[in-house]
């Protein structure tokens, strides 16, 4: 079986605070509302599963909903049965997505004692992170982010900044790299928002448009190119210098197929992807069925394959090895605009993945004016010229020991 990472969403959808263009707020009331918790029963059988697979290193992907609303006791329970259940050898890397509001010393000691690797959200100055990430008084966040990012800080948790790219911080590529290399954020991923409107069949008002993103990977890439690509990381770079260099990529975005998670939701229930979290895509629940079988059976697989319905447009595409199509959430979100009805698009029929990505015209755009540049600093690489910004295994992963 091939190696693939758990995405765990051990408080389902619940969270702290209110985001305003949160993909939850669509979420079918079926797959949860409110408070939801992972039970113990569901932990132990999830990490005894995955560790028992005897991957030589194991991914636990703790996202969310807002994750850290589980306790301190919920994680240092996962790394015991981590411990419990591996073998030795085995190096485990537990990652945590987090909006960073709860993070005080008592989080951030053990984050760096247990190798953490945190992704904290942050939209980039206050005025851009306050126009959508709020509490729900409806108060903006910033400064308890800020502050939750100081105490990893000081306490030496490794984490990156995840930025949401949304319709007012699209706009200002410059502020927030400026921003962000202020802050000593040298690890970043820039997520590109885009939801359909259910209620009107178009495209949310927060999200941003292909010539938006296409002009701001182009800038944002000028930045990163004159700063020095061994000074900072911004992952979907990295995942070009990586396609340049080694003939792979390390993201799923670009990957031929999306085979390379299964995710957990609090009840055990298992899903092919995040973003399709519907009966469709349902693989069973891990307290009846073991997680070996749901990650190697048939509706896995079908959807691991689906990726490969690209469009007649990609398959002429210069840039088609490069991108794969990009995420099949971005081609079913390209129907948007059409006439279709919320149950076909969200049928993730043949049709809805065959079509190019509602990003096309970004990632050529991007791809057309950055190529060349990217394969150069992959030949300077291999020729020990150059080097990149990347983590060391052992700050990020525990090794179980004899």
């Amino acid at each position: 079986m091939q190696p693939f990472t758990l995405l765990i969403k051990p408080s389902g959808s619940d969270c702290n605070i209110d985001c305003k263009y949160c993909f939850y707020k669509d979420r079918d009331p079926q797959f949860g509302k409110g408070r939801q918790r992972m039970s113990d029963e569901v932990l132990d059988k999830l990490v005894k599963d995955y560790m028992q697979l005897r991957f030589p290193v194991v991914g636990f992907a703790w996202q969310g909903g807002e994750p850290t609303l589980m306790g301190l006791d919920f994680f240092r329970r996962a790394v015991k049965l981590q411990k419990k259940y591996g073998s030795s050898g085995q190096q485990i890397s537990n990652t945590l997505q987090t909006n960073g509001v709860l993070l005080d010393d008592k989080w951030c000691r053990f984050f760096h004692e247990k190798k953490f690797l945190l992704g904290i959200s942050i939209d980039g100055p206050k005025e851009f992170h306050d126009h959508y990430r709020v509490d729900r008084s409806g108060a903006g966040t910033f400064d308890a982010v800020c502050k939750g990012i100081q105490t990893c800080k000081k306490h030496n948790v490794e984490l990156s900044a995840l930025v949401l790219l949304n319709n007012k911080s699209v706009l200002h590529p410059d502020r927030l790299f400026d921003f962000l290399i202020e802050n000593d954020m040298t690890y970043l991923q820039f997520i590109p928002c885009v939801e359909c409107d259910h209620a009107t069949g178009k495209i949310a008002d927060f999200s941003i448009t292909p010539s938006q993103y296409g002009e701001f990977l182009c800038r944002i890439f000028d930045r990163w190119y004159d700063y020095g690509p061994e000074k900072l990381n911004i992952r979907e770079f990295d995942s070009l210098v990586t396609y340049y260099y080694l003939g792979k990529h390390t993201i799923c975005t670009y990957s031929r197929q999306c085979a390379g998670f299964v995710v957990v939701e609090h009840t055990g229930d298992c899903f092919a992807c995040e973003f399709f979290v519907e009966p469709k895509w349902y693989l069973g629940n891990i307290l009846k069925t073991p997680l070996a079988k749901l990650a190697a059976g048939s509706k896995k697989r079908a959807f691991a394959r689906a990726k490969q319905n690209l469009s007649n447009k990609c398959l002429l595409c210069n840039h088609l090895d490069i991108c794969r199509g990009g995420c099949m959430k971005d081609r079913v979100r390209a129907f948007c605009h059409s006439e279709r009805s919320e149950e076909s698009l969200l049928s993730f029929d043949k049709d809805s993945v065959s079509c190019e990505s509602y990003f096309c015209e970004s990632y050529k755009q991007f791809f057309g004016y950055t190529t060349t540049k990217f394969k150069q600093i992959a030949a300077a690489i291999e020729a020990g010229t150059a080097t990149r910004h990347t983590r060391s295994a052992d700050k990020v992963r525990l090794k179980i020991q004899e």
